[in-house]
Formats: C-alpha cells, sequence, structure tokens
C-alpha cells in the first residue's frame, strides 16, 4: 500500500488535491472573472507545489522498496487517521511490528518517516490555505457525495461506462489498485469472488486500476494481464484523471483502498484500506455491503 503522487503515476502512482471533473461556469460581472483567474492560478501553483511534495514522499518509498513494501503489507485494517499527518499512520505501523525489521531496516523507515512527516506539514499547511479559499465556492469539490456525479470511463475492452453503472446496482464495491502493489494483487481473487457473492444481492465489484488513467494502453495491458493471471473477471475501469473520481483517487493514502458507493453514485462510510483476502478486512467489508443492501432496499 502506498500515498502515491499522480505526476509520478507511470514510476510509482498517485496523489494530487480533489477538485470536480465540471468545469468552474464563469462569473457574469468583470470583478468575479478577475477573482476566478486569480484563484484558478493559484490553486495551479498550489498543485504544483503538492505535485513535488508527493513526489519527494514517493522518492523516499522507491529508494528503499523493499523495506516498504513490508510495510505496506501490515497496513491490514483502515487505522489511518485522515485528518491526521501519515507519518503518524506509517510510524505506527512499523512499530506495532517491529519485531519483523532488522535493526538497519528500522533505522531507514524511521528516517524516512521524519522526512515524510516534514514534508506532510508542508502538505497539510498548502491544503489548508486551498480549503479556507474554496469554503465560499457553493460547489465545494472536495465533497465526496460528487464524486460519482457525471461519471465516465471504459473497461479493458473499450466498452463506455458512465453513472448508470452506480443506479443499476444496490451497492458497487470500488477497488482502487495498482499493477505494482503486491498487496493489491494478492486480493484480486478475493474480489472476483466477493463479486460473485453480491451479484445475487444486487452488486457489484469494480477495479481502477491508477495507471490505467487516460486510456493508458501499455498500463491497461499490464493490468488486464495481471487480473487474468489471478482469475479476476469483474468489470475493470480506465478514467479520466482530471474527473472528480481520478482527483478522488489521486487523495488516497495508500494501495488497496475499497469504498462503498450506493444506488446515487455517492460514498458510503469510511474508506478501507488492506486487502480482503485478510480475513478480518473480508468480514468487515461483508456486513458494510450489506447495510448498504438493506438501506437500498428501505428506501425503494
Amino acid at each position: 500500500m502506498k500515498k502515491l503522487s499522480f505526476i509520478s503515476i507511470v514510476t510509482l502512482c498517485i496523489a494530487l488535491s480533489l477538485t470536480a471533473c465540471d468545469k468552474k461556469q464563469t462569473s457574469t460581472t468583470d470583478s468575479k472573472n478577475t477573482q476566478t483567474q486569480s484563484s484558478t492560478e493559484a490553486s495551479g501553483k498550489s498543485d504544483s507545489v503538492l505535485d513535488d511534495l508527493y513526489q519527494q514522499e514517493n522518492q523516499l518509498f522507491a529508494d528503499h522498496a523493499d523495506e516498504w513494501n513490508k510495510v505496506f503489507g501490515m497496513m491490514n485494517k483502515s487505522a489511518a487517521d485522515p485528518n491526521g499527518n501519515y507519518a503518524d499512520y506509517l510510524a505506527d505501523t512499523v512499530e506495532s511490528n517491529k519485531s519483523s525489521f532488522t535493526d538497519a531496516e528500522l533505522k531507514t523507515l524511521t528516517d524516512d518517516i521524519e522526512s515524510i512527516r516534514k514534508i506532510e506539514e508542508q502538505i497539510a499547511e498548502i491544503e489548508k490555505k486551498n480549503n479556507s479559499s474554496d469554503s465560499s465556492n457553493q460547489n465545494d469539490n472536495s465533497d465526496t457525495s460528487a464524486v460519482f456525479s457525471n461519471f465516465s470511463g471504459e473497461d479493458f475492452d473499450g466498452n463506455k461506462v458512465d453513472d448508470s453503472l452506480f443506479s443499476s446496482n444496490a451497492v458497487t464495491v470500488v477497488n482502487f489498485w495498482f499493477t505494482g502493489c503486491k498487496p493489491c494483487v494478492a486480493e484480486l481473487s478475493k474480489l472476483n469472488e466477493l463479486n460473485d457473492t453480491i451479484k445475487s444481492m444486487g452488486g457489484e465489484v469494480i477495479g481502477i486500476n491508477t495507471e490505467t488513467f487516460d486510456g493508458n494502453e501499455t498500463a491497461i495491458k499490464e493490468a488486464a494481464t495481471i487480473l487474468e493471471s489471478q482469475g479476476a473477471k469483474y468489470r475493470n475501469l480506465s478514467i479520466d484523471s482530471s474527473c472528480a473520481a481520478g482527483k478522488y483517487a489521486s487523495e488516497i493514502m495508500a494501495f488497496p483502498t475499497t469504498i462503498l458507493v450506493d444506488r446515487n453514485g455517492n460514498i458510503v462510510g469510511e474508506p478501507m484500506l488492506g486487502g480482503i483476502d485478510n480475513k478480518d478486512n473480508y468480514d468487515e467489508l461483508m456486513k458494510q455491503i450489506q447495510s448498504v443492501i438493506d438501506a437500498d432496499s428501505t428506501n425503494k
């Protein structure tokens, strides 16, 4: 599981700031036009800085991939505070599995975590400013209820998909993954089993591989090969990196991450971090799925 930069997706993966798919409407007054232009320019600059900071984190993960892959594989349950420093989450995971690492590995991880902590402090400060400037916008882009509005994409066979995907299901399980993520690949067969299980319940599993954004044909072929090798036949989609769902994916802290979406396209509950090949995770996810299905039945 990794926190990743979208700009470095071809080398590792993702993370940007969350914005909506649709363009903001242009104000009818000159003064508001000027404000909008200034806001856009400021947003672009802050996004660029964020990209650079996330890439710095990614480089740390890449430089010490063996050590961090061990850590990522130990993140079985969602224990991260979305409002907290990501370094704290990493440190807690390392500390709780301390006996699994050599002294040299612990030193490497500890040094990296301190670097990540400083980077995260800078990220938090930028995001705080961005959130403050966006608070007056009625179309608040951080509203996760809008993540799957105007949704569109293609499955790996080139078939178009839109937001009717969600309206036709009582619950849609959306799993975010990438090809080089070992825990992601490890759960693919279990996700296929889950898809078969919930079909009769009015549910469906959908995969979104973050390396396949924007119709990346090479990445799609690689992901399709991995899926086939794991016997995973449920739908996987390529989406536009600039749309709300793509930007939502770029905010994901760790991979794999799984969310539940109701018939109206709204995210229900908290994201689950970690693979469902872990029995506790699988059981917990099934409880959440049943809860969404029960609510859907009640609302009919």
